[in-house]
């Protein structure tokens, strides 16, 4: 049996914010790391996204689509040149994190996260000790001033020069208006930067989304707001989509090293898309 313990819970005072850790409501960076089949997550995260599922039976898709779409949208950004991405909302670390694709790409890729969660920053932290070209801002990323004026963003990314920048999964978190958050953010980026966005919706399953809102994320630290293909499509306002524009996460620019057989895509109940700075 899984075991509510992480291995760097043992290692003293010195980790501070995780000490006050809530465990007794599910947390969302936990729980996507759950359905992603991560170990970075508690009981109370299980418990929920196991519910999820059985409300939708294919919700473990859901995550590894979102996954997928990720790795393909930074792979493009590299291959635009981009060498610089700035991951808001980037969640427990997994397999196929932005720093080990771009990298991959460009070994001198400068990557820096961001995330509000303990656990999550923590444990970032951790894997990135020896990576001097990486690193994570704990902040919540509807704090745009706080995040581009850190030290460490500094540190890492010119912003006169591209950035790409990446909020996967993270903007129906936000129950406020997103493009008053997103606009600060993109005036921030020089011209030939990148919006790379994925975002929740019930266009072509309200029912299901309607009962995983109800029943899931009501109970979480961070209730769910969907957003329509036209809302999620607005987002991108300030910036040219690249083709083939805002669609399901399964549906941009797949690959043959993708999920096979290939993902749905009104299966993923997720709008994405990647957008230039002109």
């Amino acid at each position: 049996m899984q075991k509510d313990t992480f291995s760097f819970l043992d290692d003293g005072p010195d980790l501070g914010g995780l000490s006050q850790v809530d465990l007794e409501r599910p947390n969302v960076a936990r729980m996507y790391d759950y359905g992603l089949g991560g170990a970075h997550n508690f009981a109370v995260d299980r418990r929920q996204v196991d519910l999820m599922h059985r409300i939708n039976p294919e919700g473990p898709l859901c995550p590894r689509a979102n996954r997928d779409f990720l790795r393909r949208a930074v792979q493009f950004c590299a291959g635009q040149g981009i060498d610089q991405f700035l991951d808001l909302g980037s969640g427990l670390p997994t397999v196929g994190n932005v720093h080990e694709v771009a990298q991959e790409i460009n070994p001198d890729a400068r990557v820096v996260y961001v995330d509000n969660e303990a656990i999550a920053v923590e444990h970032t932290r951790r894997i990135l000790a020896d990576n001097d070209l990486a690193t994570i801002v704990h902040a919540d990323l509807r704090q745009p001033d706080t995040i581009l004026a850190e030290e460490e963003t500094l540190r890492l990314l010119d912003f006169s020069r591209p950035v790409a920048l990446l909020i996967v999964a993270a903007l129906h978190y936000v129950d406020t208006n997103p493009g008053i958050v997103l606009n600060r953010y993109r005036d921030a980026l020089a011209p030939g930067s990148y919006f790379v966005g994925s975002h929740l919706t019930g266009d072509d399953r309200p029912d299901i989304m309607r009962a995983i809102q109800e029943k899931v994320f009501s109970e979480s630290s961070t209730p769910l707001t969907v957003r329509t293909r036209e809302e999620v499509t607005a987002l991108f306002d300030g910036f040219e989509l690249v083709e083939p524009g805002v669609v399901y996460t399964s549906d941009w620019r797949p690959g043959p090293e993708d999920y096979q057989p290939r993902i749905a895509g009104e299966v993923t109940m997720t709008w994405a898309g990647v957008g230039r700075k002109p």
